[in-house]
């Protein structure tokens, strides 16, 4: 055999080739887990503050901020949004510093959704 021959059977001793495409599966991102950021209802927080907290650290127009107050009120607990761990943490940890500093009691939580 000379350089430059090309012998399929030596490459292939049953001289079936099989040509593929070799590719690589990757699994797909896990969408982070959501969880829910509840205000509690006190007997104390102005409801003028509670709608100013929603305005001010979820993004809630003066209608929708008023609605989830009075629901707050009225049943205890509501939700104030549903976001990745690490911001519903934040929004926790932001509303009850803002709370504090303003000497109001208000309490928010968060759980898995």
């Amino acid at each position: 055999m000379r350089c430059g021959d090309d012998d399929d059977s030596t490459r292939n001793p049953g001289g079936d080739e099989q040509v593929g495409i070799a590719t690589k599966t990757r699994a797909k991102p896990k969408k982070p887990s959501q969880f829910k950021v509840l205000m509690l209802n006190d007997d104390y927080t102005p409801m003028e503050f509670v709608v100013m907290v929603l305005k001010r650290f979820f993004q809630m127009d003066l209608e929708q901020a008023t609605r989830v107050m009075l629901h707050v009120h009225q049943k205890g607990v509501g939700v104030c949004g549903i976001f990745p761990y690490e911001i519903a943490e934040t929004k926790v940890n932001q509303v009850m510093d803002f709370a504090r500093q303003n000497q109001h009691p208000l309490q928010c939580t968060l759980e898995k959704a």
